[in-house]
């Protein structure tokens, strides 16, 4: 019996389901979570030893690969002098400089601690901003685990096929409107009905938890416009695509300008951390300036601040063009790879984010993405696994490239899928 599984089976006694995050239990895919050990560059290391070449990288953040030494020396140095003040601190001042550097639209950032805490206080900033209750989603977009969130998500509620969940109040809900990613003139309807009531529109800009999925030809400048109109702000949710679609992320790759935009996971590169910012008048709205309430003692850790600004620092002087087109190259051979052997196949891509969809038609939101063969990406999944390829346990994520891949890392992989079958 492996040590994996014995961690597991222990995890399941004082662990809900053995894990902290439902999608790392693997149940979609049908076997067991590996219990990782320690990480280098684009490896894993499993605490039987085995070593795994990752395509997951800690859900996107490790855009440099693990363990990046400049990264882990800025942390080290941060940690000697102290883990948490919950006082302010010289290298929460350089991160937040760092950001308005290098993403567009944000004017003023305030840090956080998650993904999840960076959304929730950005709605609730827009909700205080405009004076308006509800919020557009689109069907499919995950935006943390947040009440007001939660209707029609994705990632693991999708990968779980948990409708909504249990333990949120109808009447939060209801202040939630819906409407199917791409489909700028369902949007347009929902305006037309509620525009008065509407405090913003939040997007995923390139859906990274449906699988990825891009946006439509205009889809993305008919939101700004529709919520220009209408006096509701926009929202862009770049915890995945954040300093991922390039360095200025989405917005800054399609060249759109949302009023509020959220991060997390890449800037602290791999400590927990995320951040929401936007235009100076909207930001000035949070206490202590205004009188929008939101707080947290692990703002701002020093820690995670000096890995964060250590890793902004490095992509600011990285080669972008050249990882992207590795990583179109490589998406290309899978999808040759696989006609080859007569299996329909679908692959998003966007800078060095993928998602191998197995299905007959292009996907493209998140009907679409249902549409695809759960059942055989779970094989796709443990075959690939058995050959030494770590990808993400459901269809409905994003694998990752990074700047530690290699070539060889490359033909590893496609040695990889050259041996799978069906």
């Amino acid at each position: 019996m492996s040590t994996s599984h014995k961690l597991f089976e222990l995890a399941k006694n004082v662990i809900p389901g053995g894990v902290n995050s439902p999608v790392r239990a693997c149940l979609s895919v049908g076997v067991d979570p590996l219990f990782i050990d320690s990480a280098q560059g684009a490896h894993l290391t499993t605490v039987d030893g085995e070593k795994l070449l990752d395509f997951v990288m800690s859900w996107g953040p490790m855009l440099l690969g693990y363990s990046h030494p400049e990264v882990q020396a800025a942390a080290a140095a941060a940690a000697a002098k102290g883990s948490s003040f919950g006082a302010p601190c010289a290298q929460e001042v350089e991160m937040a400089d760092a950001v308005v550097r290098t993403v567009p639209s944000i004017e003023m950032v305030r840090m956080v601690s998650s993904g999840t805490e960076a959304t929730m206080s950005a709605l609730r900033l827009a909700r205080g901003y405009t004076g308006r209750s509800k919020v557009l989603k689109f069907v499919g977009n995950y935006h943390g685990h947040s009440d007001s969130f939660l209707a029609s998500a994705g990632s693991g509620l999708a990968t779980l096929s948990i409708p909504g969940t249990p333990g949120v109040p109808e009447e939060t809900v209801a202040h939630t409107l819906l409407a199917p990613y791409n489909d700028i003139d369902a949007v347009r309807d929902v305006f037309a009905k509620h525009g008065d009531e509407i405090a913003a529109v939040i997007v995923e800009p390139c859906a990274g938890n449906m699988g990825l999925v891009l946006p439509a030809e205009g889809f993305l400048q008919g939101l700004r416009d529709v919520t220009t109109e209408y006096g509701a702000l926009l929202i862009f949710d770049e915890v995945i695509t954040g300093y991922r679609a390039s360095l200025g992320g989405a917005q800054g790759r399609f060249g759109i300008t949302p009023d509020l935009t959220t991060l997390g996971k890449i800037i602290g590169g791999g400590y927990p951390v995320g951040a929401y910012g936007g235009k100076r008048e909207i930001m000035e709205r949070i206490a202590p300036c205004g009188d929008v309430y939101q707080a947290g003692t692990l703002s701002g850790n020093p820690v995670a601040m000096a890995a964060g600004l250590a890793t902004v620092q490095l992509l600011e002087q990285a080669d972008y063009a050249t990882l992207e087109a590795r990583t179109a190259a490589l998406v290309q051979d899978v999808k040759a790879i696989f006609a080859e052997k007569s299996i329909p196949v679908q692959v998003n891509t966007v800078a060095s984010l993928f998602t191998v969809f197995f299905a007959e038609e292009p996907v493209v939101d998140f009907e679409s993405a249902q549409k695809a063969d759960g059942e055989r990406y779970a094989s796709f999944y443990r075959q690939m696994r058995q050959s030494g390829i770590n990808l993400a346990p459901s269809g409905y994520e994003c694998s990752f490239t990074s700047f530690a891949h290699t070539e060889a890392d490359y033909d590893a992989f496609l040695s990889a899928v050259r041996k799978v079958q069906f």
